[in-house]
């Protein structure tokens, strides 16, 4: 038997969830943050290793501010996976892009490991995709958008 309860780690995923559709619709990236330990690490393939709060605090809010990351507002899960002897959580999770204009769909998808530290915190996120499916996923949506925005002002 694991450290935590398998109720425990579903409470915790749910409140990840949860607090990154807030900050995607907000763009305060603060409270999904703060779901990580002070000594937490994260890595993310393209953008490198984060090691501590703070310098994931220092990512994520310059990161997800820029145009056009900042579009990217919808993150749902596709399916997970609990570890309970261990307190992980492997999951597949949808990075969707605000609608263009045009009512048409434009995300990706990545893999991605917590780890669970207990009372509702992360001390380890890891992000697996492929940053060409993100990028055509992008081209897709501006293309979209361009097409909205030609067609309103005509």
């Amino acid at each position: 038997m694991g450290r935590w309860s398998r109720d425990e780690i579903e409470d915790a995923l749910e409140l990840f969830r949860e607090t990154a559709l807030e900050c995607g619709v907000s763009g305060d990236w603060n409270a999904w943050v703060d779901l990580f330990t002070e000594d937490a690490t994260y890595v993310e393939h393209l953008y490198g290793t984060m090691g501590g709060r703070e310098a994931i605090r220092k990512w994520i809010c310059s990161t997800m501010a820029e145009y056009p990351n900042r579009e990217m507002k919808y993150f749902p899960h596709e399916w997970y996976m609990i570890d309970e002897e261990k307190g992980w959580v492997v999951f597949c999770v949808w990075n969707r892009m605000e609608d263009p204009g045009d009512g048409s769909l434009h995300q990706a998808y990545n893999f991605s490991l917590l780890k669970y530290a207990g009372k509702m915190k992360w001390s380890y996120e890891e992000d697996i995709y492929n940053p060409k499916q993100f990028q055509d996923m992008i081209r897709g949506w501006f293309e979209a958008k361009k097409k909205c925005e030609e067609s309103s002002s005509d």
